[in-house]
C-alpha cells in the first residue's frame, strides 16, 4: 500500500477504536437514532483488527499494539457466529463483551497515542 493508503487507514482504525474506548453513553450518543447492526460492527471491527496488523508490519502503528488488537479480534470472533439483538445500541449496555472490549481499546490507544481519552469521530464517520 502507499503512504496515503496508510495514512487513511491509520485514521479509519484510530477512529474507530476511539468509538470502542469510549464510555456507553458517549458510545449511545454518538449513535443517536443511527440503527447500526450489532452484525456489521462485529465485521468492521474484525476487519480493522486485520488492517491494523498490516500497518503495523509497514511501520505506521505502533508494535505494542499488536496484541491489542488481536485480542479484540480474539473476543468478537468468539461471537461473530452468535445470535445478537440486532442493534449494537441494544446491546451496549448488556453484553460483556462490549465491556472487554472496551478495555483493550483503552489499551490500544494508550499505547498507540499516550491516552485513550480522544474525540469522538465525527457522526457517520
Amino acid at each position: 500500500m502507499n503512504d496515503l493508503c496508510d495514512a487513511h487507514m491509520r485514521t479509519w482504525a484510530l477512529r474507530f477504536m476511539t468509538l470502542l474506548a469510549a464510555d456507553p453513553p458517549d458510545q449511545l450518543t454518538w449513535l443517536g437514532r443511527q440503527a447500526v447492526e450489532t452484525d456489521s460492527v462485529v465485521e468492521e471491527v474484525l476487519l480493522l483488527c486485520r488492517i491494523w496488523e498490516g500497518l503495523v508490519e509497514r511501520g505506521v502503528g505502533e508494535t505494542g499494539t499488536v496484541t491489542d488488537a488481536q485480542a479484540i479480534g480474539r473476543r468478537l470472533g468468539e461471537i461473530s457466529d452468535a445470535p445478537h439483538t440486532g442493534l449494537w445500541a441494544d446491546e451496549l449496555a448488556v453484553e460483556p463483551v462490549w465491556g472487554e472490549v472496551r478495555s483493550l481499546a483503552r489499551q490500544f490507544l494508550l499505547a498507540e497515542l499516550g491516552d485513550w481519552r480522544q474525540p469522538l469521530p465525527p457522526a457517520g464517520s
